[in-house]
């Protein structure tokens, strides 16, 4: 039987390119991409590449995390089984919205939630024990705060809910750690583990969850069942191998990064101390070296912003994600409980592309920018 040796492609309604759920050779290609990056992610994150779910972001992840768990949870527990509208659950309530606003929704759903005590930038874990009950099923919080950089204890935390009775599991949001911290799982405590493409590398759009399979997982919405059956969507195979080579370079260049941030960080909090009035730095006893967050009190910081925007320095007054926020910063106002400074708040971050010379020159253009703001609103 003759047979064409040129290939073409009749499988358009599958999605453009190989989809990794169809069975010819395009949609087997595809199917090895994905494969091959999950199994990089999960060898850099010493687990099991079963472990290794994608998602479209931290955000998904995070959400697959605190609802599918909880719901799963609750599921199996027929209605007047005691315990099953007693659930509780922490949270870091300075960790990423996608944490916060989901256990608000555990918490319509007839959730006990709570936050996690803070002292000293650190989760108290003396409070923490205390807090833990027979009916505390999960704990969810970063492992570095994307607005201040404090690095969280979250194996001292792991160590708290370890020794506990009930099963009690700890999820940890690793998004902003890859660059500076480990990513293993068990540097971090955590039985389930966020991370997101768009914190090392330009890649967006995808993000991973890790869980074993013996997690009780619901999933968030039904479809073709792909990811173990619990983020049902066509997988996206060279998002996947990018994220995987991102991460691969940020383990690579981790030990290196770490010290010149080390480095810039102290310099450019000397130039700006030193000319910049009247500013406060938050700052944890563990720190993510290249998160610089300060607070300008009396100071419009959204002004500030547009300034340095046209002076061609691109930085944020919050997460990005709340910047909409008339309240300032929630991460900023939890770690200080001091409202002028949470509502002033600039975040400064760089990675290993950001040269020494150019955070000098951004010290310079904020000085100017704050010295106008200041003078404006005098006049």
């Amino acid at each position: 039987m003759f047979w064409r040796k040129e290939r073409i492609y009749l499988d358009y309604a599958a999605g453009v390119g190989g989809n990794p759920s169809s069975p010819h050779k395009e949609g087997r290609d595809a199917k090895k991409t994905l494969e091959d990056a999950r199994t990089v992610i999960a060898r850099l994150i010493e687990v099991q590449s079963d472990d290794v779910i994608f998602t479209s972001g931290a955000t998904e992840s995070n959400a697959l995390a605190i609802l599918g768990h909880v719901r799963a949870r609750r599921l199996v527990m027929p209605e007047g089984v005691p315990g099953r509208n007693t659930m509780h659950v922490l949270y870091l309530p300075s960790a990423h919205a996608s944490i916060v606003e989901n256990t608000k929704l555990l918490a319509q759903e007839g959730i006990i939630v709570e936050p996690l005590p803070i002292k000293d930038y650190r989760v108290d874990t003396e409070a923490l024990a205390k807090m833990l009950r027979s009916e505390t099923i999960l704990v969810s919080m970063d492992a570095v705060c994307g607005e201040t950089g404090v690095v969280w204890n979250t194996r001292e935390v792991a160590h708290i809910v370890s020794k506990h009775p009930s099963s009690i599991l700890l999820h940890v949001d690793a998004s902003q750690a890859p660059l500076t911290e480990k990513m293993t799982r068990a540097h971090f405590g955590a039985d389930m583990l966020t991370l997101d493409a768009s914190k090392v590398g330009t890649t967006r759009g995808i993000g991973v969850l890790v869980a074993h399979r013996t997690i009780p997982m619901n999933p968030l919405y039904k479809g073709g069942g792909q990811e173990r059956g619990l983020r049902s969507g066509s997988e996206s195979p060279e998002l996947a191998r990018s994220f995987a080579e991102a991460l691969s370079v940020a383990a690579l260049g981790r030990e290196v990064f770490r010290a010149s941030a080390e480095k810039d960080r102290k310099i450019l909090i000397e130039n700006i101390t030193k000319s910049v009035p009247n500013v406060y730095i938050q700052e944890g006893r563990v720190q993510a070296p290249q998160i610089l967050n300060l607070s300008l009190p009396g100071r419009d910081t959204d002004y500030v912003v547009a300034l340095l925007d046209e002076a061609g320095f691109a930085i944020s007054s919050r997460s990005a994600c709340e910047t909409d926020s008339e309240d300032g910063s929630r991460a900023v106002f939890t770690l200080t409980n001091d409202f002028e400074r949470a509502r002033s708040t600039l975040r400064i971050s760089w990675g290993p592309d950001i040269r020494s010379s150019e955070l000098a020159r951004f010290a310079k253009a904020l000085s100017r920018a704050v010295a106008f703001v200041d003078s404006s609103s005098q006049g």
